[in-house]
């Protein structure tokens, strides 16, 4: 229900499940709301649903819970080691990860390529 196009790979679709399971939350960045609603701006939000609804329905759900944001994630944002992705929000999306010791769960590349030079966990979805 919640991803936009309902495809999980199948290790993101385990890992979930296997959280859930144990109890662990998922986090879902606020910066997420904001890249919806950009996707929306832009005709490229597929949902039955509009944005806000989605978002809402999303960190609703059981076992989901909406991340912290506070200043220092904002501000290590544009500090991050290595060659962090240009897009702002990918880096406060990386921040929060490395802060709260939390590994990402994404489709977008720079993300990955983060991730695989050793600075995130990620898992590709």
């Amino acid at each position: 229900m919640w991803m936009v196009d309902n495809r999980l790979s199948q290790s993101a679709s385990g890992a979930l499940t296997e959280a859930w399971q144990a109890g662990i939350s998922t986090f879902v960045s606020p910066v997420t709301a904001w890249e919806i609603g950009v996707l929306a701006s832009r005709g490229r939000f597929k949902s039955p649903d509009p944005p806000l609804r989605w978002f809402e329905r999303v960190v609703a759900q059981q076992g989901i819970q909406l991340s912290a944001l506070p200043a220092k994630v904002l501000l290590e944002s544009s500090l991050l080691p290595g060659t962090p992705p240009r897009d702002p929000a990918d880096r406060i999306i990386a921040a929060t990860a490395r802060e709260f010791g939390l590994t990402v769960m994404t489709r977008d590349r720079a993300l990955l390529d983060y991730a695989n030079a050793g600075y995130l966990n990620a898992i590709p979805c």
